[in-house]
């Protein structure tokens, strides 16, 4: 189930926690829910313990977390592998000054914004998220890191959508996921 092709025994448990809510937000979509991973301690445990054993040796200096549900996986991977966390976020919701990216989604566009400063040039960075779809919201994430110099050393992801092909926006950049959606 990992995306580097190895099996792990907390895999089946973490897929397993996810619950599949079908028709929310709207007809046809199958919503993968992280509400019920997060209500199991062991579960919850593993995901973070995964990345973590991932990236605690890669130099991470960074982990750049989306709204909303990156700020949950983030901050510990971040304090376990010794980053500061960096959240990304929907225009107007950080105060003082900040610089935005543009992305398209189905119908229309949105901006991701971060902070001024709080990434600098030469710093290697992860973003993290919940889950992969379409790719926009990460591939946006990482043209913000760029323009401020940093090195995006991958991206990771809880769930994968692979029908919706989100990995082709991300310009051949890695991603990690530990759960890819049927």
């Amino acid at each position: 189930m990992a995306s580097d092709g190895a099996e792990d025994h907390r895999l089946p448990r973490i897929a397993s926690s996810i619950r599949v809510i079908p028709d929310f937000p709207k007809p046809g979509i199958l919503f993968q829910d992280i509400t019920t991973l997060l209500l199991d301690p062991e579960a919850f445990k593993d995901t973070i313990d995964m990345f973590v054993e991932r990236y605690r040796d890669k130099e991470i200096s960074v982990v750049a977390g989306i709204e909303a549900r990156g700020f949950i996986f983030g901050p510990p991977i971040a304090l376990a592998i010794g980053a500061k966390f960096v959240p990304m976020r929907k225009p107007k919701k950080l105060p003082g000054e900040v610089i935005s990216e543009e992305y398209s989604l189905e119908y229309g566009t949105d901006k991701m914004e971060m902070h001024v400063g709080a990434v600098q040039a030469g710093d290697r960075a992860l973003v993290i998220d919940d889950l992969i779809a379409t790719g926009g919201t990460l591939a946006a994430a990482m043209r913000l890191l760029d323009r401020v110099g940093a090195e995006v050393v991958e991206c990771a992801c809880v769930i994968e959508l692979p029908e919706l092909k989100g990995r082709d926006k991300l310009g051949g950049r890695p991603l990690f996921v530990l759960v890819k959606a049927v």
